[in-house]
């Protein structure tokens, strides 16, 4: 019998709870649900999920706090559902180790996406070393090993951090990478907090790729949170 991906549903209230539940179910997941932070933090440890939905704001755990605790000896997938919208909150979120951040109200099928690549995410890390030296979508390729970036087999002329960004990018593919990592990845510690060289090297690289820079196929910038680059396209890596 296949594996049935088992999904934690940490939320204190019941109808978002079913909610969860039937749209899980219905993508053959089996869910387990947690109202509290202590029952997710039990229900971690001994029903091993295989990913998380996390709302933030639970009575007696703040789930930043969860995050953080989880991240002390687990990698497991951590999606955050919640109300909250404010941008330090979904910084915070996603520094402390959670994969990535929806926020409530959503819709079925942007919680089965969020969740269908927080998974493939996990299932590859472990070999994210041995991959093949290329990330591939659409007209962009990366290539590692040339360390180059093109757009329909032609160079994208990109500067050395330019290009350092896009491997970033692209080893996160789906995900969202927060303004504060990529500086400090890129530039240092001391970057910490400079946005505005991140937007201009961003707006760089976005004339140099993209068809219309003000409408991207491939980068996606989640306001006041980071960057997000398109998946990759497996089935033309291995074509």
């Amino acid at each position: 019998m296949p594996h049935k991906c088992r999904i934690l549903v940490v939320d204190d209230e019941n109808g978002i709870c079913r909610f969860m539940t039937t749209i899980l179910e219905s993508q053959g997941y089996e869910a387990v649900v947690a109202h509290t932070g202590a029952e997710a933090y039990a229900a971690v440890v001994s029903r091993c999920p295989d990913l998380v939905l996390l709302d933030l704001g639970l009575p007696d755990i703040d789930g930043i706090s969860i995050i953080k605790s989880i991240r002390e000896w687990s990698r497991i997938p951590i999606v955050v559902v919640s109300a909250r919208m404010h941008e330090k909150d979904k910084v915070t979120a996603l520094d402390a180790g959670a994969d990535d951040y929806i926020t409530k109200p959503f819709g079925p099928s942007e919680l089965s996406a969020r969740i269908r690549t927080a998974l493939r995410h996990a299932q590859g890390n472990a070999g994210d070393a041995a991959r093949a030296g290329k990330y591939q979508t659409g007209d962009l390729t990366i290539d590692y090993d040339k360390h180059q970036a093109s757009i329909s087999g032609v160079n994208a002329g990109l500067t050395r951090n330019e290009y350092r960004i896009m491997v970033l990018l692209s080893r996160h593919a789906g995900k969202v990478i927060t303004h504060d990592y990529l500086l400090r990845e890129i530039w240092g510690p001391h970057a910490v907090g400079n946005n505005q060289l991140l937007r201009v090297n961003m707006a760089n690289i976005r004339r140099k790729i993209e068809k219309k820079p003000a409408d991207p196929e491939y980068i996606f910038t989640e306001p006041g949170v980071g960057y997000r680059l398109l998946e990759e396209d497996l089935f033309k890596r291995f074509a």
